[in-house]
């Protein structure tokens, strides 16, 4: 064992020796020491710790515990007694003892859903054993004056940095992207009949089983993709296509390419869905060439790159290292096309290495496939949470110091009597970790009924960690800590009154302290407020982008999936589809306007200038002639294509964009070439649509007619045909292809799910900002009723002088109101400034306008009147006499 690293936890054996009895130490510290050396040697440093620490509260027993630690601070007849006075002023006061409980029961949970959804969010891809060595290696490039990163490598980069770089121990590659034979598939057994559409394939090298060690369920990680033509599927896929069977060896066919058959190499665990990548199927890349000489080319990045570093290599050196691969590599393969980029490539491009504990949360801005989340959610979630935590907290402390003068004869007749305020203090922590006690059982049966909703709005399997016994020490301290945080100003306060004022009366009217009252109601309100706006303008932003004008139509367009396997028969298919009355078009392409699409990105130049000037990059999409007028997609100048002129063949069309980049005032029947296919004639230039997620900006675009057979057929539907129209494609899908279910998507349904992180962000936060509203007026409801009371005589008299109801309940209500105004005030720029900084990361944001503003101050400034109104209009109506009976 190393010595210098391998020893236990300093905290955990500290916290061991102070409560531990003298004679035990020895004894103790010898066995628990041994265990932790067994547990490196078996598992890991890490789980070595953990163990260590479990062992270290097991000895939490009488037998074990100093006899007289607790004694010294509080006596166990103290301590009941103390429990005994909390008990009664408890049960005395119902309506502030449910307010207190209730808004703090009510932070607890909040804070308890987002603790597990943050939780879950930083567990990403922490469970590998050799974790702190796998990292994802990433492009960097400054060359267009701002920081372009994504993740797709040349095929020659796993050799390379297998061959030249010794501190590597292996590197595997992946094509995620919907390429080739990655993405969707329609799937099938050899000795089965129906086809079935499957999704989630990629391409992998063998190593990458072992890099992220995926568990394998049947065959071994070694041999499961070693030769070509394999593939491994996942436990459930195996569970679903061959129950009960061990299916290594079996046949499987890939879109009815009976003359390409799979076998089945392995069957792999299902992924972890804490796990940033989300696959039931790899297939090989072992003797795979795309096209020939694929393999040894640097012209074209598909690959995602995973590295498994030897120990004790430094990330930082190795990122310095390797831009010889840059330098020795790919400047030479770029000088010899004459691309007049590699000089730009020399200079701006650079290697960087992600840990691929990094990859969920700190992704942004890196062009990559998977959908990630980003590590200001769990900042923004976070600090939510401890705003409505505060705000429970700020509840009990507001209504301790204001129910002090019904404490105050107790606290002088206590020290009238001996009492130290020392013991005082005591006795009003034991009161405020009773609350705690009672709120953290609440707050728990309240998480785990809201458990099943909150799953729901964050698309999480969360669950309570009851069978963690890490679990219970965190709750233990929460509510220790937050009982201690919310009682120590309302002990020090209660404790500080003078018994000869207390006896005397002095204090008969309440608590003095109505300035510190103040400001913490006006705290609550501003937070409240900023999270109102905040929820405002998130909802207009979704709304906005939802419901913009796309430059395509969306709506009413089927997207049918895995007719490729129809083969010849697609024209005769989609001629079939077109005779049908609900059916206005139908186009064959798997590029479409969603983000889940098909994607191919080539560079371009002019003409005879790719030996002159720097290419840039644009999407080139195949389509058929009808890919236009059915996505109602508009043309500025030019035509669309036709089968009928020959030319169209290599022909495109552009967008705005791409005619902006390539400078051309009239670029119509001008030539552009990718460097590796004859030139094109662009034919027409189609107005810019948004083609990707709005929060980027549109790109280049340009659309080839092609003669493929892609594996998607969007067709437009009449509006009020739809449920007709689904019926009757299902029968004439019934006839080309009996074996195999029809399987569709609606364009727009696909587009909502491009911003369903967006979306659940903006239900999360609109639910929290309600219950902090909540937890605000709870406070400012108990405020306003114990200040309503303590002035009832007050108001009797001022009705039996003449005033009026309603300025009676003027007077009761205008302090609390100017509070509001007051918090809604500083709320507006704090509010302005943050949403402002969360859409700048939109290319399109929508304007914070002065409505916001108005709705949010209108509707806080009406929920608290609503909250204060009730005890005050009691008060103004009650007759006087019911008051002044005593007097």
């Amino acid at each position: 064992m190393n010595i210098n690293q391998d020893h236990p936890p300093k905290w955990a054996h500290s916290f061991l020796l102070w409560f531990l009895k003298d004679e035990l130490i020895e004894e103790v510290e010898g066995d628990l020491l041994e265990k932790f050396e067994r547990q490196v040697e078996m598992t890991s440093l890490r789980r070595a710790k953990l163990h260590y620490w479990y062992q270290v509260f097991n000895y939490l027993r009488p037998f074990a515990v100093r006899g007289n630690w607790f004694s010294q601070f509080i006596s166990y007849a103290m301590l009941q007694n103390y429990l005994k006075v909390a008990w009664r002023n408890l049960l005395r006061h119902k309506m502030y003892t449910f307010i207190k409980i209730g808004g703090f029961a009510l932070g607890i949970a909040a804070c308890l859903l987002i603790a597990l959804f943050i939780q879950d969010e930083l567990g990403y891809d922490d469970h590998y054993e050799e974790g702190d060595r796998v990292y994802r290696l990433i492009n960097r490039d400054d060359s267009q004056g701002e920081i372009m990163k994504w993740t797709a490598f040349q095929a020659p980069i796993a050799e390379v940095l297998t061959k030249d770089y010794p501190e590597i121990e292996k590197v595997a590659r992946l094509i995620p992207y919907n390429w080739f034979n990655a993405g969707s598939n329609q799937f099938r057994p050899l000795s089965a009949e129906e086809n079935n559409h499957e999704t989630t394939f990629a391409y992998a090298d063998p190593e990458l089983l072992d890099i992220l060690e995926i568990p394998m369920v049947y065959g071994s990680a070694e041999n499961a993709l070693s030769e070509p033509n394999h593939i491994v599927i996942s436990q459930k896929i195996a569970d679903k296509y061959f129950p009960g069977q061990d299916p290594v060896g079996e046949t499987v066919i890939l879109n009815e390419e009976l003359d390409r058959p799979f076998k089945v190499g392995g069957v792999m665990e299902d992924f972890r869905a804490d796990m940033h990548l989300k696959h039931d199927f790899l297939i090989t890349l072992e003797a795979v060439e795309f096209w020939p000489g694929e393999q040894a080319s640097w012209c074209c990045s598909n690959y995602n790159t995973y590295l498994l570093l030897k120990p004790g290599a430094s990330p930082k050196e190795l990122e310095q290292k390797l831009l010889a691969v840059r330098d020795n590599y790919m400047v030479p393969f770029f000088k010899a096309q004459n691309n007049q980029g590699a000089d730009e490539i020399a200079m701006h491009h650079s290697f960087q290495l992600q840990p691929i504990q990094d990859i969920h949360l700190h992704s942004k801005g890196i062009g990559d496939y998977y959908r990630h989340s980003d590590i200001s959610i769990v900042w923004l979630f976070g600090g939510i949470a401890m705003l409505i935590l505060l705000l429970a907290v700020i509840n009990f402390i507001n209504l301790s110091t204001a129910k002090s003068a019904n404490r105050a004869k107790e606290v002088g007749l206590r020290k009238v009597v001996g009492s130290f305020r020392i013991n005082l203090i005591r006795q009003f922590l034991t009161e405020s970790i009773l609350f705690s006690l009672l709120a953290f059982l609440l707050g728990l049966v309240l998480a785990s009924a809201a458990l099943p909703f909150f799953n729901s709005i964050a698309g999480k399997s969360l669950v309570l960690p009851w069978v963690d016994w890490r679990f219970y020490p965190i709750l233990i301290g929460s509510l220790l800590f937050i009982g201690l945080l919310a009682g120590l100003y309302p002990s020090m306060y209660l404790s500080g009154f003078k018994p000869i004022q207390v006896l005397k009366g002095s204090l008969s009217q309440g608590s003095k302290n109505k300035q510190l009252q103040g400001t913490l109601v006006v705290f609550q309100f501003s937070i409240s407020v900023i999270l109102i706006i905040s929820a405002f303008v998130v909802s207009r932003q979704m709304n906005f982008i939802l419901n913009k004008e796309l430059g395509y139509e969306k709506e009413q367009v089927m997207v049918l999936h895995g007719v490729n396997t129809l083969g010849e028969q697609l024209p005769t298919f989609k001629e079939q589809l077109l005779q049908l009355s609900a059916v206005q078009n139908a186009t064959a392409s798997n590029y479409l306007p969603v983000s889940d699409a098909k994607r191919d990105q080539n560079e371009f130049w002019k003409e005879g200038k790719e030996q002159e000037e720097l290419g840039f990059g644009a999407q080139i999409w195949v389509v058929d002639e009808d890919y236009i007028p059915t996505l109602d997609i508009q043309i500025a100048e030019g035509r669309n294509f036709s089968r009928d002129i020959a030319g169209d063949s290599t022909a495109i069309i552009i967008n705005q964009q791409m005619a902006k980049k390539l400078g051309f005032d009239d670029p119509l029947g001008k030539r552009v070439t990718n460097g590796f296919r004859p030139p094109f004639t662009i034919i027409g230039v189609m107005k810019d649509f948004h083609f990707e997620s709005m929060k980027g900006r549109i790109t280049p675009l340009c659309l080839e007619l092609g003669q493929d057979v892609p594996a998607s057929l969007s067709v437009k539907l009449e509006a009020a045909q739809v449920g007709t129209a689904i019926t009757e494609l299902s029968s004439v899908w019934e006839a080309f292809l009996p074996n195999q279910p029809i399987r569709y998507t609606f364009l727009d349904e696909r587009f909502a799910k491009m911003y369903e992180g967006v979306e659940r962000t903006r239900k999360i936060f609109t639910g929290f900002s309600l219950l902090a509203i909540v937890i605000a007026c709870l406070g400012l409801f108990a405020l306003s009723s114990f200040m309503v009371e303590q002035r009832k005589k007050e108001v009797s008299i001022r009705k039996v002088l003449g005033a009026s109801t309603a300025s009676l309940f003027q007077l009761l209500t205008r302090y609390f109101l100017q509070l509001v105004c007051i918090a809604f005030i500083i709320a507006m720029p704090i509010g302005w400034y943050l949403m402002h900084k969360w859409l700048e990361d939109y290319t399109y944001p929508v304007d914070i306008s002065w409505d916001i503003f108005l709705i949010a101050g209108g509707a806080t400034l009406l929920i608290a009147i609503l909250t204060i109104s009730f005890e005050s209009l009691k008060a103004a109506i009650n007759p006087p006499i019911d008051n002044l009976r005593s007097e």
